[in-house]
């Protein structure tokens, strides 16, 4: 693996450890609603952007959460920016992660079909 990319990897954990820290015990927004887990968070080679990958259980409507992640992008952004020591902190784009839902998904089917 080269260099730079362990340095992204590296990266990636540090983001994706604080921005979890910041969702789950900064963020005051009363739409966003339920369990939300950062599943992995990838940043540009350029540091630019970071794509957030986000889990949502027991939400009362995901697509309210995930605009309200969205509108909340500035805020964990900041505190990112205290938290974290880059020379510049990357903008945040979240994505809903259906990765969960499709293994749950998955697992039921396999589950069917033992029982035929």
């Amino acid at each position: 693996m080269p260099k730079s990319e362990n340095r992204l990897n590296r990266i990636n954990e540090e983001l994706k450890k604080e921005i979890s820290q910041i969702i789950s015990f900064e963020l005051k927004n009363p739409e966003a609603t339920g369990l939300i887990s950062v599943t992995k968070v990838k940043i540009t080679p350029d540091f630019k952007y970071a794509k957030v990958y986000i889990s949502l259980l027991n939400t009362k409507n995901d697509e309210k959460t995930m605009e309200a992640l969205k509108q909340s992008a500035g805020f964990v952004r900041s505190l990112l920016a205290k938290r974290v020591n880059l020379r510049m902190t990357p903008e945040l784009v979240f994505e809903q992660d259906d990765s969960m839902e499709y293994g749950m998904k998955i697992d039921s089917i396999l589950k069917d079909l033992n029982k035929s």
